[in-house]
C-alpha cells in the first residue's frame, strides 16, 4: 500500500495524520475545502509540502473522480462538526457527512466498472462517540443499564445524575462498549452513524477491510481556538486566553474521555494495517469538566474560576467514556499520552496562536433556534 487519500487532510486531525503518513514513507493525496468556519479559506501554515493537495468539496463528484484514481487506501476524515449547529444546518450535515460518503463509494464502484481499477486495500472512516447518546451505567442493585436521555422534568430540578429506571437510584458511569445501542440525539451524531453504517455495509459487500473509529474528545495542537463548535478543550482554552470564565453547564462534574490528537493520528495510520470493524477511540480514563478547567489554568499559569451555570441543554448526556478492550485486543497496547502531558503540549502551542472567543455568540445562536 503506497498511495493514501486523506480527506480533510488540512484539518485538525487530518494534518497530523498526513504528517505521520509522510514520515512513514507513504505517498499522500489530500482533499480539503478550507472550510471558512475552521480555516477562513486560508491554507494553514502547518501544511505539509510533501503531500499533493486538491482543493475541493467532497459533495462534488468531480472531486472524488480526481482524488480516487490510483489510490491504494483511504482515510476519510472530512466532515461537518458541531452538535448544536447541526440542528439548524441539518441538511448541510447530512450532505457533508453522509451523502458525500455515499458518493465516495459510488465513485469507487465506477472506477472498478469503467477502468477496471482495483478496490482500495483499506478504508479508515471517522465516526463519533456522540452516536451513543447517554453513556453506559451500573446500578448497585440492578446491574448494567443503558438509559434513555434524562427527562426534562428531572433536569429542571437540578437532579443531574442518571437514574436507574427500576429503583430510581443514581447510577455509576462505566466505559461504553461498542455494542451499546446508539441513540443519535442530534443530526450530527445521526450523520456520523449513517457514515459509519455505509462504510460497514460497503465493506461487507465489496470485501474491503474497513475501520470506523468512534472518536471521543480529541484535543491538541492545531485545534481551532476560534471555532465555537469545536471540542470543549479548545472552547475553554479560548475563554481563558481572553480572560473570560469557562462556562459550565449543570454542575461541571460531567465526565468525558479526552484523547490526544497525535495518538488519534497514530491509530489512523495503524488502522491501514490492523483492525476491521467499529472501534471506540478514547483512553478509557474519564475527566470532569471542572478537571479540564483546572488543568488548563495550571498550564497557563492562570486562576480563572469557571462559571458553574446550573443551566442545562436538552439532549446533553451526563457522562461518557470509552471501554477500550476491543481496541486493545485488535491493535495491541495503545500507550496513549497522559492528559496532563497532552494539555501541556496544547498550551505550549497555543501561546503563539490567535484565539477569538466566540462562545457567547454561539450560545445566542443556539438559544435563538433551540430555546424551550
Amino acid at each position: 500500500m503506497q498511495r493514501i487519500l486523506v480527506t480533510g487532510g488540512l484539518g485538525f486531525i487530518g494534518s497530523h495524520t498526513v504528517d505521520l503518513l509522510i514520515e512513514k514513507g507513504y505517498s499522500v493525496i489530500v482533499i480539503d475545502n478550507l472550510e471558512k468556519q475552521v480555516h477562513n479559506g486560508v491554507k494553514p501554515k502547518y501544511k505539509n509540502p510533501k503531500a499533493e493537495y486538491i482543493r475541493g468539496d467532497i459533495r462534488n463528484r468531480k472531486t472524488w473522480e480526481k482524488a480516487l484514481d490510483g489510490t491504494d487506501g483511504i482515510i476519510h476524515l472530512a466532515g461537518a462538526v458541531g452538535i448544536a449547529q447541526s440542528f439548524w444546518q441539518a441538511k448541510k450535515y447530512m450532505d457533508v457527512n453522509t451523502s458525500s460518503t455515499a458518493l465516495m463509494y459510488e465513485q469507487i464502484l465506477k472506477l472498478r466498472s469503467e477502468k477496471n481499477q482495483k478496490y482500495p486495500e483499506k478504508i479508515v472512516v471517522a465516526s463519533s462517540k456522540s452516536l451513543y447518546g447517554e453513556g453506559l451505567y451500573e446500578c448497585k442493585i440492578h446491574g448494567i443499564k443503558s438509559p434513555d436521555v434524562r427527562p426534562i422534568e428531572q433536569l429542571k430540578k437540578h437532579e443531574w445524575e442518571t437514574k436507574c429506571d427500576e429503583c430510581g437510584a443514581d447510577m455509576k458511569p462505566i466505559g461504553i462498549t461498542e455494542n451499546k445501542f446508539p441513540q443519535n440525539l442530534n443530526p450530527y451524531s445521526l450523520s456520523k452513524y449513517a457514515t459509519e453504517r455505509l462504510s460497514m455495509d460497503f465493506s461487507y459487500t465489496m470485501g474491503i477491510d474497513t475501520v470506523a473509529f468512534r472518536y471521543f474528545n480529541v484535543y491538541g495542537e492545531r485545534q481551532s481556538l476560534s471555532n465555537p463548535y469545536t471540542g470543549v478543550m479548545a472552547i475553554f482554552l479560548s475563554r481563558l486566553k481572553n480572560n473570560h470564565q469557562p462556562f459550565l453547564f449543570e454542575d461541571g462534574k460531567q465526565l468525558r474521555d479526552y484523547i490526544y490528537v497525535k495518538d488519534v493520528a497514530r491509530m489512523n495510520v495503524m488502522a491501514l494495517e490492523k483492525g476491521n470493524g467499529v472501534y471506540n477511540l478514547g483512553t478509557g480514563k474519564p475527566l470532569s469538566l471542572l478537571g479540564v478547567v483546572k488543568l488548563l489554568n495550571k498550564n497557563l499559569g492562570t486562576d480563572i474560576q469557571p462559571k458553574i451555570s446550573e443551566e442545562f441543554r436538552p439532549g446533553d448526556n451526563r457522562h461518557d467514556y470509552a471501554n477500550t478492550e476491543k481496541l486493545n485486543h485488535d491493535f495491541g497496547s495503545t500507550n496513549f499520552v497522559d492528559v496532563e502531558k497532552g494539555v501541556g503540549n496544547l498550551i505550549q502551542w497555543s501561546l503563539t496562536e490567535k484565539s477569538f472567543d466566540k462562545f457567547e455568540k454561539q450560545e445566542k445562536e443556539r438559544k435563538k433556534y433551540l430555546a424551550r
